[in-house]
């Protein structure tokens, strides 16, 4: 990992990021999404100060963090839910928690309270993951929604921040 760097993610990881990403949904237990959206799309709804990219000695992005604010209410200012998501080729090298790390690193010091996010049950490496960054199962949500004409339910998990208060 001592190769591996996580920068901000900017318009010009455009084509990798989605790649990635479509990569993740292809594999099936991601999220109920088939299609990556467009960058425009993506752009417009993840908060810019905490989307972040792994890359390695080469520049070439690894993987991908980012936030979605979870409602425009002012109350709710300080929850956001996020997407986390490594290439195929490179899974299995610390690079989702390093991701995790930097994006809890990044949105504590934003005064952002709870980070959640939505996890199939059969996506062990990911629910596994977000246990040992302090994730917490706050529950599943059962046969939620429709995925390749199955039902599919959703554990979803919170962390709270112990510094923002």
């Amino acid at each position: 990992m001592a190769d591996i760097n996580v920068r901000p993610m900017t318009g010009a990881d455009a084509g990798p990021v989605l790649a990635i990403y479509q990569a993740g949904l292809d594999a099936g237990n991601a999220s109920f999404e088939v299609t990556a959206p467009t960058w425009a799309a993506f752009d417009t709804t993840r908060l810019a100060a905490h989307r972040f990219v792994a890359v390695d000695s080469a520049g070439t992005v690894l993987g991908w963090i980012a936030v979605s604010p979870t409602s425009t209410r002012a109350v709710y200012a300080g929850v956001v839910e996020h997407s986390v998501y490594v290439d195929p080729t490179a899974q299995g090298q610390g690079i989702a928690r390093l991701l995790l790390d930097t994006l809890i690193a990044s949105t504590e010091a934003a005064g952002i309270w709870t980070i959640q996010s939505g996890i199939f049950p059969e996506n062990v490496a990911s629910l596994r993951l977000h246990e040992r960054a302090g994730f917490r199962v706050v529950g599943v949500r059962e046969r939620v929604g429709r995925h390749h004409d199955r039902w599919r339910d959703v554990v979803l998990l919170e962390r709270r921040s112990p510094t923002v208060t």
